[in-house]
């Protein structure tokens, strides 16, 4: 199975907590969430930064924001922001022009992985940042909810 690396997820869980919350979060507090190193989360939140999609402040209250509205940044968004190339791997070389597999496949993976792309893409265009913040608080109440009844 071909997988897209954690860099996605880990970018939509900083901006869903970067939209969660009216303050600025250090990237040791979203690391900690994340149960990982906030070396690591830097590095992403500068991934997110260069598109515009965050926004860091230097300094004793300093941290990172969301540098648009949550309701304006998709799941697509974060995914272009951290991950390179396309989503499926294509050949790393070209198969042997001496089989008949071989001298077809590139060209019918491509149209199938074109429209696999397309569709991811579409897909996570539909969905915001402000949509996955709703989400964690209707799961939140469900939660409370339990425990008090």
């Amino acid at each position: 199975m071909v997988s897209i690396s954690s860099r996605s997820a880990v970018a939509i869980h900083a901006l869903t907590m970067l939209g969660r919350w009216d303050h600025s979060l250090t990237s040791a507090e979203i690391a900690e969430s994340l149960a990982s190193n906030p070396v690591l989360v830097r590095r992403i939140l500068g991934s997110l930064r260069d598109v515009g999609l965050v926004r860091s402040t230097e300094g004793r209250n300093g941290g990172w924001s969301l540098a648009r509205s949550a309701r304006e940044i998709t799941l697509y968004d974060a995914y272009a922001a951290v991950e390179a190339g396309p989503i499926l791997s294509r050949h790393p070389h070209p198969p042997s022009a001496e089989c008949e597999v071989g001298r077809n496949m590139q060209k019918l993976l491509e149209a199938e992985f074109q429209d696999a792309e397309r569709a991811m893409k579409e897909r996570l265009g539909r969905t915001t940042i402000a949509h996955l913040v709703r989400q964690v608080l209707a799961g939140e109440r469900e939660v409370a909810q339990r425990v008090t009844n």
